[in-house]
């Protein structure tokens, strides 16, 4: 029996990790990617034109930035959708509206203008019943501490450099999105509970909530589910 059949696990489920920069997304999407046998759809960081400027200029490359990633990412959710599922996916298309589009609206980075067209883009985009959303989002929480660690000891020069009061904001706004967030069914783990590189259990662990999770969500859209 492989994993997806032991923790019924859907071969075509589509499953999203969300979370702050540097609680370890990438590290959860392989781990996960490899254990159920399914693919990855990653972030494109480094191949991204505007990354490099948009942390040296906030002002001048926030919308260029956004509109990138918002493209970026609706081509790579139509692409997953069309293949018939079975991803990993790094980060949702959920997180740039409600976290970076705007904390730059709020903090005077993206002026209103560029904020209305990039939200009105978006809506029409993501927020319709024809958007295919995942079957669950896992949310990587931790503490400020813990997450501030791991992006100082991945050495990324551009996030090294970047004020500590961006990353505490970051993290705030984070913690209030989720509590509000309801696209699709959510898993939450905390990074403190487990340790993918030395804890051959915790993976397992992982997986059990991630079956259940999906089980319960399909039930409920299925109406074997009702509630009061």
């Amino acid at each position: 029996m492989n994993l997806r059949e032991k923790y019924q696990i859907p071969n075509d489920s589509i499953i999203t990790i969300a979370g702050t920069v540097g609680v370890g997304k990438s590290t959860m999407t392989n781990a996960l990617a490899e254990a159920l046998h399914f693919k990855t759809s990653f972030e494109k960081v480094d191949s991204n034109p505007y990354l490099s400027d948009f942390y040296n200029d906030f002002e001048r490359w926030s919308f260029h930035l956004q509109i990138y990633f918002l493209a970026e990412r609706f081509k790579e959710q139509k692409k997953i959708f069309e293949y018939g599922g079975g991803f990993i996916q790094d980060r949702s298309i959920y997180e740039d509206t409600g976290i970076f589009a705007k904390m730059h609206y709020d903090n005077g980075t993206m002026n209103p203008t560029d904020y209305d067209t990039y939200k009105s883009l978006f809506d029409a985009m993501v927020m319709t019943p024809y958007f295919p959303h995942p079957d669950l989002l896992i949310y990587l929480e931790g503490s400020f501490d813990e997450i501030v660690s791991r992006i100082k000891s991945r050495g990324r020069d551009m996030e090294k450099n970047t004020p500590i009061e961006y990353w505490e904001e970051m993290y705030r706004r984070y913690s209030d999105w989720i509590d509000n967030f309801n696209a699709c069914p959510v898993l939450r783990i905390n990074i403190s509970d487990y340790d993918l590189m030395k804890e051959d259990d915790s993976l397992a662990l992982i997986l059990e909530k991630i079956g259940r999770s999906i089980q319960l969500s399909r039930k409920y859209k299925k109406g074997e589910i009702i509630t009061n």
